[in-house]
């Protein structure tokens, strides 16, 4: 018998589309209209970081979340994504076109891999993707040793809020591509797959085709976040975005927040930046500890991240707002 699938720890839920997401994309737009009301430039640096953990931990819910496929190799387009972008938009290219290229050969490798990787299940898929990854991670490093730098011209018209504003509208594409499978056949295969795959197989699944559009979606979600680091960055290693601290932190947000559901990761990102950020700066030795500690609380007492916490609060306050008043004391 075949290992069973490693499950991301989700429990059925009706679909909801794009217009179930709404207050949820409606917060991604009030965000990203920060550079109107914020002038400080480390609090939009912090915002860019913000929505670049979205639109990553986006695109890992969709393979990991939704589609039930845990993929530790997500840093390679990532990774891939970033090298092409600044390939080309350092060679003339405008950063537009440079950021689509790096998102289809993120998924045209995304394709490729997964061709063969979909012969593997549960554990062994997971550890075949972070191979993958940490091969590919070392291969750029002997390839492209040094810095990758911005031209001077490009240095010197950088602007904080272009970022800021790419960044904004790559987590509400992320979140919005996530919300429309959630309510689309597509994403009921990729539930089915999920639940359960050879009962997805009996009742007319491919599940074949089905993984191969989810990690094409994902990988090119990927790809976009990817150019938008390289966007970003004026300076680093091309293997940097390689690194598997990319697939980690896009699989930590997406647990803390909610695995499988459309706010899980926007909320996750929310706690995991800001807590980062306070904790990098007053606790600087032991924040990665608190990480730790907080990723174990969270799978262990909420399985299903901040978005379940969310709804036992909402369920005990409607209990409490229904339960009849003690004797003797009125109800106001």
């Amino acid at each position: 018998m075949s290992p069973r699938p490693l499950r991301a720890g989700v429990s059925p839920r009706p679909r909801r589309g794009v217009g179930g997401a709404a207050p949820t994309l409606l917060a991604l737009v009030l965000v990203g209209l920060g550079p109107l009301v914020i002038a400080r430039q480390d609090r939009l640096n912090l915002g860019v970081v913000f929505f670049l953990a979205v639109a990553l931990a986006q695109s890992w819910n969709v393979m990991g979340g939704l589609t039930g496929q845990v993929n530790l190799g997500h840093a390679a387009f990532f990774g891939l994504g970033a090298l092409v972008t600044r390939q080309l938009w350092g060679g003339g290219a405008p950063i537009a076109p440079a950021a689509l290229a790096g998102s289809a050969v993120a998924a045209a490798a995304g394709l490729v891999i997964g061709v063969a990787a979909f012969r593997l299940r549960g554990a062994y898929f997971a550890i075949g993707t972070l191979a993958v990854g940490e091969g590919l991670r070392i291969v750029i490093g002997n390839l492209f040793p040094e810095v990758s730098t911005l031209p001077a011209p490009a240095i010197v018209g950088y602007r904080l809020t272009h970022r800021y504003a790419a960044a904004a509208v790559l987590a509400l594409l992320a979140t919005t591509v996530v919300a429309a499978l959630e309510g689309s056949r597509l994403g009921l295969a990729m539930a089915a797959i999920r639940e359960d795959e050879a009962a997805a197989e009996a009742s007319g699944v491919s599940a074949f085709r089905t993984k191969l559009a989810a990690v094409a979606i994902s990988t090119a979600l990927a790809g976009l976040a990817g150019a938008l680091f390289a966007f970003y960055q004026i300076s680093y290693y091309p293997q940097h975005p390689f690194s598997p601290t990319w697939t980690f932190d896009a699989v930590l947000i997406t647990f803390i927040g909610g695995v499988g559901t459309v706010q899980g990761p926007v909320l996750g990102a929310a706690l995991l930046v800001l807590l980062r950020d306070y904790l990098t700066v007053q606790w600087v030795d032991v924040h990665l500890l608190v990480f730790g500690v907080l990723f174990v609380a969270i799978v262990l007492l909420l399985p299903g991240g901040l978005v379940e916490a969310a709804a036992r609060a909402r369920a005990l306050r409607g209990r409490l707002r229904g339960a009849p008043a003690a004797p003797g004391i009125p109800r106001p």
